[in-house]
């Protein structure tokens, strides 16, 4: 079982894919790392030693930050943002889109469950 940054690796999947299961890698980290440790792409996590391991699991903690320390680094960005009251922080905290996406259609991930307004009924003479 390889554990990289307190996350259990995925083992019948290509090191590529696998890694991208850490918070803060994506494919081109991923693929970084890998050539820096000398790995191919193609071989699976099951297929790893434990120098592979050893080795990936000290250039990932060197070089970069990620899962816990990352969170918690966006989430004090976000903070400081609402904070200073900016146009995003504001967008943050009234939790609409943040980034120019129009909000009278779509945006149902960012506004959650429709809630519904009723109509007014027309007073009858």
């Amino acid at each position: 079982m390889a554990r990289i940054a307190g996350i259990d690796l995925p083992r019948n999947k290509r090191g590529i894919i696998s890694l991208q299961y850490i918070y803060g890698i994506g494919a081109t980290r991923a693929k970084n790392i890998l050539e820096q440790a000398s790995i191919s792409e193609q071989v699976k996590v099951q297929d790893w030693t434990d120098d592979n391991v050893m080795n990936i699991s000290r250039i990932v903690q060197e070089q970069f930050k990620v899962e816990g320390e990352l969170r918690s680094e966006v989430q004090l960005q976000i903070k400081r943002l609402m904070d200073i009251a900016c146009y995003r922080g504001l967008r943050h905290r009234k939790g609409l889109p943040v980034r120019g996406q129009r909000t009278k259609t779509n945006a149902r991930t960012r506004k959650g469950k429709r809630k519904t307004v009723a109509n007014k009924k027309k007073v009858t003479k």
